[in-house]
């Protein structure tokens, strides 16, 4: 039997979506009187984790927001999506609190729009990490420094007293020789974002630490944030909420069906693992975008990397500097669920 392939409009409309505008989850009345946006193309940065599904389903969302030319941008080289947009190579995205946080702190042109989801992230560990406590003087891996992982860590090291910058011994390696390593013994602990808690629980290596998504204070906050390049939201705010709405009816989307957006994300080559990523798509808290306030996640992060050494701007600086919560507040009194 031959399968089909499933484009998105079909994915939305098998969603009960009815075309995308059916069911509240096409153009609201409000967002029908508002003016069309200032420009027809978007760019999203696209990279590998399965949480950011609401970027990648979103398409036919954002055409029914009036974008005629939605592009998806691979992550170049080491950069991650902070830098990507403050690059000017993408113009919206999202990335984890805390890499954002070092992205503003360099200088990155980039303003954070709100919360997308809660926890996605777990930090695994060897026998000889059974807290957070226990990474002083261990071996961390991570994929670069001061990328998301390297700042997750740091900022829950901090959180305990530990100083990041002192008290772990960091090591760089690529995810899949980091994986490797946590097995062999030869690191301590490794941080990661789905698929990968998934395949490390699968193939019984190490174990759980701390998972962003149960875990306090980590489950109270955002994890992964929307942000655009600062001047493409300067010069088309209208088009900004436009697409800050889109994602955030995909969020719903993926609460509301994870089994059919996780076949969605295989079928369009997201990712080749259907069983993790329905697992991710059940266990990420997409819904709580309407609850949880993007600045406490913001300056919950910033004073956590302030502590630690990793920034030396205040935290309420750079919210001042760096953030819009606006039309996030408008499309959250907007779309009650």
């Amino acid at each position: 039997m031959t399968r089909q392939r499933v484009s998105r409009r079909q994915f939305l409309h098998g969603l009960g979506v009815g075309g995308v505008t059916g069911l509240g989850m096409g153009r609201s009345s409000r967002a029908w009187a508002e003016a069309p946006p200032e420009t027809t193309r978007i760019r999203l940065v696209r990279e590998s984790s399965i949480c950011l599904a609401p970027v990648y389903i979103g398409e036919e969302l954002l055409k029914a927001e009036g974008f005629t030319d939605v592009q998806y941008v691979a992550l170049e080289g080491t950069l991650g999506p902070g830098q990507m947009l403050g690059a000017g190579k993408a113009d919206l995205g999202a990335d984890a609190a805390p890499a954002l946080v070092l992205n503003l702190e360099a200088g990155e042109p980039l303003v954070v729009l709100g919360g997308l989801h809660a926890g996605c992230y777990e930090l695994f560990g060897t026998d000889r990490v059974r807290t957070i406590r226990d990474l002083k003087g261990k071996k961390v891996a991570v994929t670069d420094l001061r990328d998301d992982r390297h700042a997750f860590i740091a900022a829950m090291a901090a959180h305990v007293g530990l100083h990041p910058l002192k008290d772990i011994e960091w090591v760089v390696h690529p995810v899949d020789e980091s994986m490797r390593f946590l097995n062999e013994g030869r690191v301590d602990a490794f941080i990661g974002f789905p698929p990968e808690p998934q395949e490390l629980r699968a193939r019984k290596i190490g174990h759980v630490v701390v998972n962003t998504a149960a875990d306090r204070p980590w489950s109270q906050y955002f994890c992964c944030m929307p942000a655009a390049n600062r001047e493409f939201a300067r010069k088309h705010p209208i088009a900004t909420k436009r697409a800050l709405r889109a994602l955030l009816k995909a969020a719903d989307l993926c609460a509301r069906d994870p089994d059919r957006v996780a076949r969605f994300l295989v079928e369009r080559k997201y990712t080749t693992q259907l069983e993790y990523a329905r697992q991710t798509l059940r266990e990420v808290p997409y819904t709580r975008w309407r609850e949880y306030v993007p600045e406490d996640s913001l300056r919950f992060y910033a004073l956590r990397l302030h502590e630690g050494g990793m920034i030396k701007t205040s935290p309420q600086r750079l919210i001042a500097q760096s953030t819009d919560w606006r039309a996030f507040n408008e499309l959250k009194k907007e779309l009650k669920g």
